[in-house]
């Protein structure tokens, strides 16, 4: 037996030599090397600068960091307010440390949490990250319902509810405010339920970092479920969709709501345009009441248009960055962009409101940008006189005011008697001129200038008529007929264009330009030829003042005093505009 045993070790020992040589590794002792480096602490979150709001007084906070040496990692210790509150020393992994924990004393005011981790020999990272607990949120703003602040979770602020989550979306450090903003993702969006978001009036505000790819997709969604198409719904009856979608390059933010038995569009064409390839924050608004729907894009009127009334029948779910599951029909899936400071509210936000959100949120006040070749000059008379390239406040003389109507924004300028704007004309004065606004026609007084850029009349100081350099842009005729006529200054002389009318008895929104160029002055009405004139180029000597719904100072020879007319966006460009570019400002403001 004892013989026969050792035969039997013997011939084990052989086999594992042989298996050996065939290719199974043997066991080799490999030395690790010097400890160079110290440890690397990544704190995951919270992140610095973290912002905790819930009700209770007393709340838990979920801490999340990675540790990771170069050889061996042997303690870690995780302090609040240099308290530890935990410990470790051993790891599965003795080069990286994943570690979560739930520290449940959170009370409001400020907190540092301290990661210190050590190596075996003894080399130690210290990270510090500062958060705080705040009292619970209340609106910063009348009407405010709903807000999502996309700080590191998906709670809205003022139910407290957490959004039902789909897929796989997250959080980028990129922001207009907070430390995070919604991350969008392939087939992951955020729904809540409508419980106290269906009101007579609703807006929505928020900021979105747009990626194109895909080149359409749903943004916010509350509408009805689809039966007869359940896998691709697109019920538009009741509710609303706010999307965009490619055009040509850029993409085009759309508005369509319900009313209980149809839907209507908010398309602001080219207008409602923002170039993704900018890689800029860009900040959107609707608003939606009982007449009206306004799509807002930085604060400026993107599209509006009338509108009889939301219906809310079967809107139950809120849909944010996807058109699933209640908007999928024409494949307004998932949105991939970045958004912040999502806000609903509970009444149709104005313009001014919406503006005075825009600087708070972002620490500056959001200016305009131009939307045309050659644009230098904007004015929407949504309110005020403020010409928004430059930010410029006009000079007001006498007591001119608002429609309360325009084309777009809900307000146009409203002329009075003796009464007229000016700004000064740096930067308006190049080679080639072009004129495009809205005119509503009051007859009353039957002459009236409309805009001028003329130079002062030392000879006639009270009725001034020098019309060798700028241009001066009239009216003549009666109640039935008003002619609209420009003359030119070319330094030596001047040149007429006596354009085309209009009836004013009609009471109808009228789109009036004018170009001026180095051989020709065109004047267009509803965006067709007028008349056009040969001209010289246009000299521009001692014309520092504009003048808007008067001849006064510069033209008032001739009685071509003030227009009590509506005027709404009035544009100023740089260039000669072609009839084409004309009626695609046109049509877009329609």
């Amino acid at each position: 037996m004892k013989l026969l045993k050792y035969i039997l070790v013997s011939t084990f020992l052989i086999v594992i030599a042989v298996a050996c040589d065939k290719g199974i590794d043997p066991i080799t002792k490999i030395t690790p090397g010097p400890d160079e480096s110290a440890p690397v602490v990544n704190v995951i979150y919270p992140v610095e600068g973290t912002q905790i709001q819930l009700p209770e007084a007393v709340s838990s906070i979920n801490i999340q960091f990675e540790v990771t040496d170069d050889i061996e990692i042997s303690a870690i210790q995780v302090l609040i307010n240099n308290s530890e509150i935990a410990s470790y020393n051993s790891f599965k992994d003795y080069r990286r440390a994943i570690e979560e924990l739930t520290y449940d004393n959170v009370t409001n005011g400020a907190h540092k949490l301290t990661i210190k981790a050590t190596d075996i020999e003894g080399k130690t990272t210290t990270v510090d990250v500062n958060f705080e607990k705040t009292p619970p949120y209340t609106p910063k703003y009348p009407g405010e319902i709903f807000y999502l602040p996309f700080d590191g979770d998906f709670m809205e602020m003022i139910s407290f509810q957490t959004a039902t989550i789909v897929g796989n979306p997250g959080f980028t450090d990129e922001s207009v405010k907070g430390s995070k903003s919604y991350a969008g993702a392939t087939d992951s969006y955020l729904t809540f339920p409508t419980e106290n978001l269906q009101n007579s009036e609703i807006s929505a505000i928020f900021w979105i970092k747009i990626n194109a790819v895909p080149d359409r997709a749903g943004i916010l969604v509350m509408g009805p479920p689809d039966e007869t198409n359940p896998d691709a719904m697109n019920n538009r009856q009741s509710g609303f969709r706010f999307f965009r979608e490619n055009a040509g390059g850029k993409q085009r933010f759309k508005l369509n709501a319900g009313n209980g038995t149809a839907d209507s569009w908010f398309d602001g064409g080219s207008a409602a345009d923002v170039d993704p390839s900018l890689g800029e924050w860009a900040h959107m608004a609707f608003t939606i009441s009982a007449s009206e729907a306004i799509v807002y894009i930085n604060g400026q009127v993107a599209k509006q248009g009338a509108f009889d009334g939301i219906d809310w029948t079967g809107c139950d779910v809120l849909s944010i960055m996807s058109g699933v599951p209640r908007f999928s029909g024409w494949n307004h899936k998932s949105d991939l962009s970045f958004m912040d400071e999502l806000r609903i509210f509970n009444k149709s936000l104005t313009q001014e409101e919406i503006q005075a959100i825009i600087t708070e949120e972002s620490g500056k006040n959001f200016t305009y940008t131009p939307k045309y070749d050659g644009e230098i000059f904007y004015m929407p008379f949504d309110g005020d006189n403020k010409e928004q390239v430059t930010q410029t406040e006009a000079s007001i003389f006498g007591t001119p005011s608002f429609a309360g109507e325009g084309v777009q924004g809900g307000n146009a300028y409203a002329g009075a008697t003796d009464s007229y704007l000016t700004f000064p004309t740096d930067g308006l004065m190049s080679s080639e001129f072009s004129a495009v606004f809205w005119y509503k026609s009051n007859a009353d007084p039957d002459r009236a200038g409309i805009l001028v850029i003329g130079p002062p009349d030392v000879d006639n100081p009270d009725a001034m008529n020098k019309r060798t350099s700028g241009f001066r842009f009239f009216r003549e005729g009666n109640a039935t007929e008003q002619r609209f006529k420009i003359n030119v200054g070319t330094g030596d002389g001047e040149s007429w264009n006596d354009g085309g009318t209009i009836d004013p008895s009609l009471g109808e929104w009228v789109h009036l330009a004018f170009t001026i160029s180095g051989t020709s002055s065109i004047i267009y009405i509803n965006g067709e030829l007028a008349r056009e004139s040969t001209t010289s180029p246009i000299d521009w000597t001692d014309c520092d003042i504009l003048s808007i719904g008067s001849g006064a100072p510069r033209f008032t020879g001739w009685d071509h005093l003030s227009d009590n007319s509506y005027l709404d966006e009035l544009r100023l460009f740089n260039k000669t505009l072609s009839q084409a570019e004309i009626q695609t400002i046109m049509d877009a403001e329609k």
